[in-house]
């Protein structure tokens, strides 16, 4: 791993910092930066989230789904999880939370903001991310590439009707134009270009010429996360500044989620001898958010300064700090497993 990866946290804990207190400074330019959009999609984010997500796209090989059969109990797991327990878990948890436990505390119209960013976030699995955490696990790196190419597939066409769907079952209108603009622009044609340029490299030169193309703009991918953070937390800092027990009540169906989707995840793997190297990604995978897709479609659906925006930011900051302790655990068990 390069240094990025390694000090992870550190970088990502100071670049929320540095924007909550850019966005207190100088409020002006982030009210300039929002102000840069056409069809509620921000320009400022949609490029960061373009040049964060296209790296990971071009190491995208749907070739790759032809191991499928070869680890079908991990890909079990991963599509279960992913698909048909986690959005519908994380929609119980928004409305069980801000409908009933924190009712007394949040307006209702803020409070079905939230579980919108919290429907957002449990609908995308992570697709770049996941990379780091198999990594930190030691992870089998053929069976992580497999499984975010099958949620790469099976999220162009699943993304969408199950937001549109749980948005609905909660009562939250569904601007079903933004919604499938969203997903064009940050899944559809990312991946699009990812598969071409991949094509491209391959047809000249083949694997080794992919491999330093994306050694060449990977680092693009780590300035467009950091400086996505920057941006977020700079347009949310004073809400963040000022409402601190707000942020804590977000984050605690987010941490509920996160835990409680990993603990069936690895636990299902331990009950069906899933090894560790393909027992703690499959896990990842579905602890893990696509967040960069979760805060582009909140931007997009209910704009820069709304709850469902707030709610994915605050799934940014919760996100780090539990998946690192969920590396730990899954390093400390290693053993419990079935040899690899």
């Amino acid at each position: 791993m390069g240094l990025f990866e390694r000090l992870l946290s550190v970088w990502v804990g100071l670049a929320i910092v540095c924007g909550i207190v850019l966005g207190l400074l100088v409020p002006g330019v982030f009210e300039f930066l929002a102000s840069l959009e056409y069809a509620k999609v921000n320009f400022p984010v949609a490029v960061l989230i373009w040049a964060m997500v296209f790296p990971m796209m071009v190491d995208v090989d749907f070739t790759s789904l032809r191991q499928i059969g070869s680890k079908p109990r991990g890909i079990m797991i991963t599509l279960v999880v992913n698909w048909l327990i986690k959005p519908f878990s994380m929609a119980t948890l928004g409305v069980l939370f801000f409908r009933c436990v924190f009712a007394d505390f949040i307006p209702t119209d803020d409070a079905e903001s939230y579980i919108a960013g919290l429907i957002l976030l449990g609908a995308a699995p992570c697709t770049a991310m996941v990379f780091v955490w198999s990594q930190l696990t030691r992870g089998d790196a053929t069976y992580t590439l497999v499984q975010v190419s099958l949620n790469d597939a099976i999220m162009v066409f699943a993304f969408a009707p199950i937001v549109a769907f749980l948005l609905g079952v909660t009562d939250i209108t569904i601007p079903w134009e933004t919604l499938l603009l969203s997903v064009a622009l940050y899944v559809i044609l990312p991946l699009g270009a990812g598969i071409v340029t991949r094509q491209t490299l391959k047809a000249s030169g083949g694997e080794p010429t992919v491999k330093t193309f994306l050694a060449r703009v990977k680092p693009f991918s780590a300035i467009g996360l950091l400086a996505t953070i920057v941006l977020l937390f700079g347009f949310q800092g004073q809400v963040i500044v000022s409402s601190p027990i707000l942020i804590a009540l977000i984050a605690v169906p987010i941490l509920l989620q996160s835990y409680g989707i990993f603990a069936l995840a690895y636990g299902a793997a331990y009950v069906l001898k899933v090894p560790h190297k393909i027992a703690a990604p499959c896990a990842m995978i579905g602890t893990s958010n696509f967040f960069e897709l979760a805060v582009a479609v909140a931007i997009s659906l209910y704009g820069l300064n709304s709850g469902a925006a707030l709610a994915t930011v605050v799934g940014v900051l919760v996100e780090v700090p539990v998946m690192l302790s969920l590396v730990a655990f899954a390093n400390r068990t290693r053993t419990a497993f079935k040899a690899d």
